[in-house]
């Protein structure tokens, strides 16, 4: 049976609405409209369990899709134009060519979503979690949304990433103190010391001019990191060695759980 197959019957329709509460009729009204004419502006979706489903082309305009899974589904070409899709979850679903104008996606679950030619114009996406989602239009991605991506990314050990985020974002708002710090700690890890001192130095005098003591504190503990490492390096040292990898260790935590608050 094709994966993304609609063809659901009704007697299971409850279960594949989901609800924690037993369905309403007009909500499995609603789900049969949409299995058997693809048309279904303004429907009642609810909480529905789409997971896999094939819905390329159809019509959920207005639709209240609210904490829908759609998780894995065909969207392609979808209208979903002002539809209300708060906490749904989208993860891996194609959204290529899929008319999203004016949608509310606030909380909405957005992983690895494809938004290849997707219109997001006047699209909500408030608290949306849209780490690995491809192709999403530049003009709704912010400089908040890059760095939160960064981080992520720095967490997972994935550093290169981390920077090329950090870099989206510093493109946006070149301001943006916290990201030049988290930039700077990537290279750190990547044994950039000459980046993650700039990156430091640069920052310290930001958070001055912001009067952040706590950033200045945290450029200073960078500082710190990059001296002790070339230190270490000019004495021979072994850098490796525990204690060493302790202590910078624990700087390095200190300034990450500053960037993360």
């Amino acid at each position: 049976m094709n994966r993304y197959s609609l063809l659901i019957p009704l007697t299971v329709a409850a279960t594949v609405v989901g609800l924690s509460t037993p369905a309403r009729a007009e909500d499995l009204v609603h789900l049969q409209q949409l299995m058997n004419t693809r048309e279904c502006s303004g429907c009642d979706l609810f909480n529905a369990g789409l997971v896999n489903s094939n819905l390329s082309g159809v019509d959920l305009s207005g639709a209240d899709l609210r904490d829908a899974n759609l998780n894995r589904a065909n969207l392609r070409g979808a209208n979903l134009q002002g539809a209300n899709l708060r906490g749904a979850v989208l993860s891996y679903a194609d959204l290529t060519d899929t008319d999203l104008r004016g949608a509310d996606l606030t909380g909405a679950d957005l992983r690895e979503a494809y938004f290849t030619n997707s219109n997001m114009t006047g699209a909500i996406l408030t608290n949306a979690f849209l780490v690995g989602a491809v192709n999403l239009p530049e003009s709704v991605i912010t400089a908040d949304m890059l760095y939160s991506w960064g981080l992520t990314e720095t967490q997972r050990g994935n550093y290169s990433g981390s920077i090329d985020y950090y870099n989206r974002a510093l493109a946006i708002d070149p301001t943006y103190t916290n990201a030049i710090l988290a930039r700077g700690i990537s290279r750190y890890r990547l044994a950039d010391m000459e980046g993650a001192l700039t990156d430091a130095a640069t920052a310290e005098q930001m958070y001055v001019t912001e009067n952040n003591v706590a950033g200045q504190e945290s450029a200073l503990q960078l500082s710190t990191m990059v001296a002790l490492y070339e230190q270490a390096s000019e004495r021979e040292y072994d850098a490796g060695q525990p204690n060493f990898l302790n202590f910078v260790s624990s700087l390095s935590t200190m300034v990450l759980r500053f960037l993360l608050r």
